[in-house]
């Protein structure tokens, strides 16, 4: 089995040295992979209909005699139609084939097939088009579509799929034993390979499924579980006394309940016999700073350096800001390290981290630089950590001695999910807002309302208050879409004539944009156009609307992200959507965030939505493509992967036993191509 699925598909039968090359632009190298490259959706053709009765507009099976020679007509170089009438015995189809030349003898005068395509009708006349079909004696009940690329069609990977299986032994060693495919009833892995290329019926195709996609998720959580273990090394670094008490009397606001049981499941960790490794996950607004200022109180109080790497210049600016004046307070001394720091200041800076003159360094990727030592770093948080690379985490993991890390996230992510996704980190919710954050006020319009939009905006900034406007683009590279920059002109020069309106966008220096993010918080400028970049910006209590254009064009998660720019003063806020798309979907999507400001509901919504690659970035996480699994429509079988995970583990916490050897080979395999830090 093993050489099998290891074998280069070049010598699978019918594909050779040319064909090879299209397969590898699907991710399929060898025979194995091949096997594992699952259909993408399934023709059903044990249900037929009678031509009169076929569903305009959605695929269906269509029974049928041909009953015409098949007429070939060259309407140009390079373009022949291949025209035959069939008849249900009722009604008669014309069906039109392109460039296919092989009908011609495949489909016979007076013989039954079976032909599978949208039907058109106009009265009593109908039509289809190149159709798939198949005699009647050769009928499938369902039949395998898939991924295709230019050069390599559906029909023809299929043909390869089938001579793959020729070459199965009777016996297929299973990485999945006897007891847990009884104790979860779960089919064998020939059958299940089989039949999710080839069902013999729904049942089948559904029992296949549902192994496989067992399977898939026990590996991905057993690998994720060999990583956090190995990640648990013993705490250098282990704290005496929780300081965070002590911290909290330094603030001007009283913590929330949840922001306590937060600092002080990360001060237990720290306090343990093995270093930290935590997610620490909170809504826009949740209060995610302070429990960072807090930890990094206890950890310098007891003697470590503390690192904080944050994705931009802008969001460094402001937690150097919050924490120089939180903790400088406490005679701890801060420092920011940037792509735009002075070069005088930046040796100075490295300088004092290497002999320990700094306690606390906030910076960007500018962390990352090989001339930045430590003397004695004992903390790590990555703050909005999505935007990291696992390498880049890992990197700055390596300018300590084991240090104790925790990275933070805005995005919510329903608990179960966050168990899977970050399976080798510990986690703690921030599930309370502070008093007084408000609620936004959030609506969707269409573009013939953006008058009134900007009207009421007028009104805010006429009483005083700033406003947000964002676009999805930066350059002039959609017809359909304007750019920021001819966007904030137009405004300035039509709606907004006795107005400050500024521009700010990714492609700017870190000095113009902070230059800008600063006159805007300093309110020289009533209106802010931008894109994206200000998703992780600075707070502006003063600014209470947030209008965004084109909103279809971001995820939930994203536009919820971007809202949480306003309402973070006294004064009422408002986000408005505006979007003439009219598909439902997208329709839906939108109403859904007018309606709620709960992360986690649009988190979820999200999800269903996207699907967990797009929403989570899986790269960005040290996570393997699943193939199969979906981490939300299949949260059952997630459950019952994660407890045959745990049974394993228990018995066998390195998979070292002969009858893990297969599964530590399969998830070494499916970890393969993840920059996950751990070799397996």
């Amino acid at each position: 089995m093993a050489s099998l699925f290891e074998k280069d598909i070049q010598f699978l039968k019918g594909v050779g040295s040319k064909r090879k090359v299209l397969f590898e632009k699907l991710k399929v190298p060898t025979i194995g992979a091949l096997l594992r490259f699952y259909p993408r959706i399934y023709e059903d053709w044990s249900n037929f209909t009678d031509i009169k009765s076929a569903p305009v507009g959605t695929p269906c099976c269509i029974k049928a005699v041909v009953t015409s020679p098949v007429y070939e007509s060259l309407i140009r170089r390079g373009m022949s139609l291949y025209k035959v009438r069939v008849c249900d015995g009722e009604s008669y189809l014309n069906i039109t084939f392109f460039n296919n030349r092989f009908v011609k003898n495949r489909l016979k005068l007076g013989e039954e097939f079976l032909f599978y395509g949208i039907v058109k009708s106009n009265f009593n006349h109908y039509e289809m088009t190149s159709p798939n079909f198949m005699s009647v004696n050769d009928c499938v009940a369902l039949r395998p579509i898939y991924s295709q690329t230019q050069g390599l069609t559906s029909k023809q990977i299929e043909t390869s799929v089938k001579n793959a299986l020729k070459l199965l032994p009777d016996t297929v060693k299973d990485p999945l034993s006897t007891e847990i495919r009884q104790k979860f009833s779960l089919c064998d892995l020939r059958f299940a390979i089989e039949n999710i290329h080839f069902p013999a019926n729904k049942k089948s195709l559904d029992a296949a499924r549902k192994r496989l996609t067992f399977e898939e998720l026990l590996l991905l959580q057993l690998g994720l579980s060999q990583i956090k273990e190995h990640n648990r090394k013993q705490n250098r670094f282990k704290i005496k006394q929780n300081l965070s008490d002590e911290f909290w009397r330094l603030l001007p606001f009283k913590p929330t309940s949840a922001q306590i049981r937060t600092v002080n499941e990360c001060i237990s960790d720290m306090m343990s016999e093995t270093s930290m490794h935590r997610l620490i996950q909170g809504d826009v607004g949740s209060g995610k700073t302070a429990v960072a200022a807090a930890l990094c109180y206890s950890a310098i109080k007891s003697g470590m350096q503390a690192a904080i790497m944050v994705p931009t210049e802008i969001l460094a600016e402001q937690h150097f800001n919050f924490f120089s004046r939180v903790l400088g307070a406490a005679g701890i001394r801060v420092e920011i390290l940037t792509g735009s720091t002075s070069k005088a200041k930046k040796r100075r800076i490295k300088d004092y981290l290497e002999v320990n003159a700094i306690d606390l360094i906030i910076g960007t990727h500018a962390l990352l630089s090989d001339d930045v030592y430590f003397s004695n770093l004992g903390l790590i948080i990555t703050d909005e950590q999505h935007r990291f690379g696992v390498s880049q985490r890992a990197k700055l993991v390596s300018k300590g001695q084991e240090p104790h890390i925790v990275v933070m996230s805005a995005t919510p992510i329903p608990r179960t999910l966050a168990m899977i996704i970050y399976g080798d980190l510990d986690i703690s919710i921030i599930d309370e807002m502070p008093p007084g954050r408000q609620k936004i006020d959030t609506f969707f319009v269409s573009g013939e309302k953006r008058l009134r939009a900007y009207n009421f905006i007028k009104n805010l900034i006429d009483e005083g208050r700033q406003a947000y406007i964002v676009c999805p683009l930066i350059d002039e590279n959609d017809s359909n879409l304007l750019s920021a920059q001819v966007y904030a002109q137009k405004l300035q020069n039509e709606f907004f004539k006795n107005y400050k309106i500024g521009l700010l966008h990714g492609k700017m220096s870190a000095r113009e944009k902070n230059y800008i993010m600063n006159s805007f918080a300093a309110h020289e400028i009533d209106i802010l156009v931008s894109t994206t970049v200000i998703e992780v910006g600075v707070d502006v209590p003063n600014s209470v609307v947030m209008l965004i254009e084109n909103a279809e064009r971001f995820g939930l998660s994203q536009l919820h992200q971007l809202r949480g720019r306003v309402g973070r003063g006294e004064h009422k806020s408002y986000c408005i959507l505006i979007s003439d798309n009219k598909n439902e979907e997208t329709l839906h999507r939108l109403h859904t965030i007018c309606r709620t400001n709960d992360g986690l509901k649009i988190a979820d919504e999200d999800l269903k939505t996207r699907g967990p690659g797009d929403f989570i970035g899986s790269r960005q996480h040290g996570l393997p493509d699943l193939h199969i699994s979906g981490l939300i429509k299949d949260i059952g079988i997630l459950n019952d992967s994660k407890h045959a995970a745990l049974d394993i583990l228990n018995e066998d916490p390195h998979l070292r036993l002969e009858k893990n050897r297969t599964l530590k080979a399969e998830i070494t395999q499916l970890f393969s191509k993840v920059e996950c830090g751990f070799s397996f």
